[in-house]
Protein backbone atom coordinates (compact mmCIF):
# COMPACT_ATOMS: atom_id res chain seq x y z
CA UNK A 1 0.00 0.00 0.00
CA UNK A 2 1.23 3.67 -0.74
CA UNK A 3 2.14 5.67 1.85
CA UNK A 4 3.11 8.94 2.23
CA UNK A 5 4.64 10.61 5.63
CA UNK A 6 5.98 13.64 6.19
CA UNK A 7 8.09 15.09 8.95
CA UNK A 8 10.74 17.83 10.63
CA UNK A 9 7.83 20.63 11.17
CA UNK A 10 7.82 22.31 14.58
CA UNK A 11 7.94 25.78 15.99
CA UNK A 12 10.68 28.06 15.18
CA UNK A 13 11.39 32.09 15.33
CA UNK A 14 11.36 34.48 12.39
CA UNK A 15 14.56 34.54 10.72
CA UNK A 16 15.01 30.45 11.60
CA UNK A 17 15.43 27.18 9.40
CA UNK A 18 13.78 23.64 9.26
CA UNK A 19 14.35 21.08 7.01
CA UNK A 20 10.66 18.81 6.18
CA UNK A 21 11.44 15.17 4.64
CA UNK A 22 8.92 13.52 2.64
CA UNK A 23 9.31 9.66 2.50
CA UNK A 24 7.44 7.54 0.14
CA UNK A 25 6.42 4.03 1.17
CA UNK A 26 5.42 1.16 -1.78
CA UNK A 27 7.19 2.24 -4.87
CA UNK A 28 9.89 3.70 -6.67
CA UNK A 29 9.75 7.51 -5.95
CA UNK A 30 12.21 7.71 -9.23
CA UNK A 31 9.16 7.76 -11.88
CA UNK A 32 7.17 10.22 -10.28
CA UNK A 33 7.31 13.81 -9.38
CA UNK A 34 6.65 15.32 -5.55
CA UNK A 35 4.93 18.28 -4.43
CA UNK A 36 4.81 20.73 -1.29
CA UNK A 37 2.00 22.09 -0.44
CA UNK A 38 1.02 24.76 2.12
CA UNK A 39 -2.42 25.68 4.10
CA UNK A 40 -1.95 28.23 5.97
CA UNK A 41 -4.66 28.90 8.88
CA UNK A 42 -8.46 29.64 8.03
CA UNK A 43 -6.65 29.33 4.38
CA UNK A 44 -6.92 26.50 0.83
CA UNK A 45 -3.79 24.44 0.75
CA UNK A 46 -1.91 25.46 -2.20
CA UNK A 47 1.38 24.72 -3.95
CA UNK A 48 4.50 25.67 -2.48
CA UNK A 49 7.24 23.74 -4.35
CA UNK A 50 7.58 21.16 -6.78
CA UNK A 51 10.30 18.68 -8.62
CA UNK A 52 10.17 15.96 -11.20
CA UNK A 53 11.50 12.55 -11.21
CA UNK A 54 15.01 13.30 -12.50
CA UNK A 55 15.57 16.57 -10.38
CA UNK A 56 15.60 18.24 -14.05
CA UNK A 57 12.27 20.25 -13.45
CA UNK A 58 12.13 22.11 -10.18
CA UNK A 59 9.40 24.93 -9.20
CA UNK A 60 8.70 27.04 -6.46
CA UNK A 61 5.53 29.78 -5.82
CA UNK A 62 6.91 33.07 -6.14
CA UNK A 63 6.91 33.52 -2.29
CA UNK A 64 9.14 31.03 -1.22
CA UNK A 65 11.83 31.47 -4.49
CA UNK A 66 15.30 32.05 -2.77
CA UNK A 67 14.18 31.05 1.03
CA UNK A 68 13.25 27.23 0.31
CA UNK A 69 15.28 24.42 -1.54
CA UNK A 70 13.72 21.06 -2.58
CA UNK A 71 15.15 18.42 -2.90
CA UNK A 72 15.02 14.49 -3.47
CA UNK A 73 17.19 11.02 -2.77
CA UNK A 74 15.52 8.52 -4.88
CA UNK A 75 17.57 5.98 -3.29
CA UNK A 76 16.37 6.74 0.29
CA UNK A 77 13.05 7.66 -1.89
CA UNK A 78 12.99 10.48 0.66
CA UNK A 79 12.41 14.62 -0.73
CA UNK A 80 13.53 17.39 1.33
CA UNK A 81 12.13 20.80 1.93
CA UNK A 82 15.00 22.91 3.27
CA UNK A 83 12.85 26.25 4.91
CA UNK A 84 15.40 29.04 5.87
CA UNK A 85 14.70 32.83 6.52
CA UNK A 86 11.43 31.55 7.61
CA UNK A 87 8.95 34.22 8.07
CA UNK A 88 5.36 34.62 10.33
CA UNK A 89 3.61 33.89 6.93
CA UNK A 90 5.12 30.64 5.98
CA UNK A 91 2.78 29.10 9.27
CA UNK A 92 0.89 26.21 8.38
CA UNK A 93 0.13 22.66 7.38
CA UNK A 94 2.75 21.60 4.64
CA UNK A 95 1.93 18.48 2.86
CA UNK A 96 3.84 16.22 0.74
CA UNK A 97 1.96 14.56 -2.25
CA UNK A 98 2.91 12.11 -4.96
CA UNK A 99 2.04 12.65 -8.37
CA UNK A 100 1.13 10.09 -11.44
CA UNK A 101 3.50 11.47 -13.57
CA UNK A 102 6.85 12.36 -13.62
CA UNK A 103 6.79 15.64 -14.69
CA UNK A 104 5.27 18.58 -12.58
CA UNK A 105 2.83 20.49 -14.48
CA UNK A 106 0.25 22.23 -12.17
CA UNK A 107 0.74 21.51 -8.70
CA UNK A 108 -2.17 20.12 -7.93
CA UNK A 109 -3.15 18.38 -10.98
CA UNK A 110 -2.68 14.45 -11.08
CA UNK A 111 -2.07 14.29 -7.20
CA UNK A 112 -2.96 10.98 -6.01
CA UNK A 113 -1.24 10.10 -2.79
CA UNK A 114 -1.08 12.56 0.23
CA UNK A 115 0.69 12.74 3.42
CA UNK A 116 -1.27 13.25 6.48
CA UNK A 117 1.06 16.87 6.97
CA UNK A 118 3.60 18.30 9.63
CA UNK A 119 3.06 21.71 11.29
CA UNK A 120 5.08 24.60 10.82
CA UNK A 121 4.95 27.53 12.79
CA UNK A 122 7.03 30.45 12.50
CA UNK A 123 6.15 33.29 15.81
CA UNK A 124 8.80 34.82 18.10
Amino acid sequence: QWQVVESGGGLVQPGGSLKLSCTIFGWSLREYAVVWFRQRPGKRRVGVSCINGSSFEIKYVDSVKGRFTISRDNAKNTVYLQMNDLKPEDTGIYYCAKKKYSMCGGYDVDVDVWGQGTQVTVSS
